[in-house]
């Protein structure tokens, strides 16, 4: 008990004290009992019990010494419950507290170790009541009536579902996960499917991932699934099998449909580089929920529709679930964040890459306009930073579409498509299979542009609201200020005053005054589709 107590005095300085709790703590902070070991490899068996929405199971925790210990930290919701802990064949003593188990070792397990500490477990995991965005199982049925059941875990967390180490900084090398179900139905998980196993009642699934998997990307869909197949061949020549698992009623719309693939990832991997898991696959699942990027099995659920249920700006038309879902076979699922207060790394990024997909599809034009409608959507807030060490993300809705214009404000900025979009595939090739923070993306490209954009990504990320441009006119002079929370900010305004369009860098340090005749100030208008900002004019 005396190091959970040690654990309470890391919640970091100046948080009110009532707005998080041990248990933000033990699930949000890396400590000494977590960061002493480092997940290499999990063995997921479970059997579904669908008509009593049951689980029951054992995941092989393959791990290596960072730095002796005789505890560790694991993670399973407190719902579930653990019949016994093995290492070695022997049975470990264990305790629980909120959603975490602790675990202790019958002798001190030196650094550089390897080991093997398999949880046993069963019980009813938390049923999702609106799945995706609130965590858990979702178990419905098909027109024809049989099981349609799918997970989606992200911010909740997988430890709802399966024990293992449930902080964003550790993914396994590889995973194989086991799914018995009932005869008759298939279970989809994550890689490729290397086994069936039937029983009489039964089948075992058995799938193979051979990349690093975050751990709320691992998932189940079960159920009476159509399967079709296809190959994409890239421009270099390489080949990528894509699967397609939906309910037999859809398959010929899925047919349709899902011919938005080929040219999605032509797109995708001009921009940002290969499809990171050839080796796994491609696939979309129909799951009944909207979607989420589970890694190489992507949640689909729009419904076969255009756009986002039918909702979409003039005639980009796209599937928004396949084309958001896949970017983030890039952004989140190979290049992901090691605290979920850097979500941003994973939803701005892949919201820009529709924006992206736009552009390479429709054309520069329709992307700034597709670019426009998505700005409807931010609402300033709260920051785009959520609270490390606390499994704390910050404003949902913005880290999407504010932090899609972030990034689309920085291109502009930059005002050098070669550099930004060489910085762009830069880092989903530099970070590919990697954990990282949000600093070290930015580092990243201070260091490529060899510009200072710190003061940039402080304004749009740790501060609710976006800059605003103050500007006056006297006697013959246009007067322009950032105001804005972050020192040194300083970003250019392009504007028109009569037929040319002109570019200024402006802080928010001291006011830049340009020679403008009353008649030209009349005419004035400040381009704010390329830019995140709001105006004011000073009297």
């Amino acid at each position: 008990m005396r190091k959970l107590l040690l654990l309470l005095i890391m919640i970091p300085a100046g948080l009110n004290a009532q707005e998080f709790t041990l248990a933000d703590t033990l699930r949000g902070t890396l400590s000494s009992i977590r960061s002493c070991f480092d997940v290499t490899y999990y063995d997921l068996h479970l059997t579904v019990d669908i008509e009593n929405r049951h689980l029951s199971g054992v995941n092989h925790i393959h791990f290596k010494t960072v730095s002796a210990f005789d505890s560790i930290q694991l993670d399973l919701f407190a719902n579930m419950r653990i019949d016994s802990v093995l290492y070695g064949g022997q049975r470990l003593n264990y305790s629980r507290l909120h959603d975490a188990f602790f675990v202790s070792f019958p002798r001190q397990v030196k650094a550089s170790e390897n080991g093997i500490v398999s949880v046993y477990y069963n019980g009813n995991p938390t049923t999702a009541k609106n799945a995706p965005w609130d965590g858990g199982f979702v178990w419905k049925e098909d027109s024809n009536g049989k099981p349609w059941v799918g997970v989606a875990c992200e911010g909740t967390g997988a430890s709802l579902w399966w024990p293992n180490k449930d902080h964003l900084s550790d993914e396994p090398d590889s995973m194989r996960v086991s799914c018995t179900v009932p005869a008759g139905l298939m279970c989809v998980a994550n890689g490729d499917l290397i086994g069936q196993n039937p029983s009489q009642n039964s089948v075992e699934w058995v799938w193979e991932i051979s990349y690093p998997i975050n751990n709320y990307n691992v998932t189940l869909n079960i159920a009476d699934y159509a399967h079709f197949n296809n190959v994409y061949v890239n421009p270099s020549g390489d080949s990528l099998h894509c699967d397609y698992y939906v309910l037999k009623e859809n398959l010929d719309k899925a047919k349709e449909q899902f011919k938005q693939v080929p040219e999605m990832l032509d797109c995708f991997e001009v921009a940002f580089g290969p499809y990171p898991f050839y080796e796994d696959g491609y696939a979309l699942v129909e799951t009944p929920y909207a979607g989420m990027e589970h890694q190489s099995a992507i949640a689909y659920g729009n419904r076969y529709t255009k756009g986002y249920w039918g909702r979409y700006p003039g005639e980009m038309d796209f599937d928004y679930i396949i084309i958001h879902e896949t970017g983030h076979e890039w952004w989140g699922n190979s290049v992901s964040m090691n605290d979920v207060a850097d979500m941003w790394i994973h939803e701005s990024f892949c919201t820009y890459s529709e924006a992206v997909y736009v552009e390479c599809k429709y054309g520069y034009e329709k992307m700034l306009e597709y670019l426009v409608y998505q700005r409807n959507f931010i609402n300033n807030r709260s920051p785009i930073y959520g609270v490390y060490g606390m499994n704390h993300e910050g404003n949902g809705g913005d880290m999407y579409y504010k932090g899609a214009w972030m990034i689309h404000t920085l291109r502009n900025v930059m005002n050098n498509d070669s550099l930004f979009k060489s910085i762009l595939k830069g880092i989903a090739q530099e970070f590919a299979y990697e954990t990282i923070d949000g600093e070290e993306i930015i580092e990243y490209v201070n260091q490529r542009s060899k510009y200072n954009y710190s003061p940039f990504f402080e304004q749009y990320l740790k501060y609710a609201d976006v800059p605003v441009l103050e500007f006056k006119w006297e006697k013959k002079q246009l007067s322009l200020k950032w105001r804005a929370e972050a020192k040194g900010f300083r970003m250019p305004v392009i504007y028109t005053a009569g037929d040319a369009e002109k570019r200024v860098l402006v802080s928010n340090i001291e006011w830049v005054e340009i020679p403008l005749s009353k008649k030209e100030f009349k005419q004035l208008s400040f381009r704010n589709d390329l830019m995140l900002f709001l105006t004011k004019k000073i009297n």
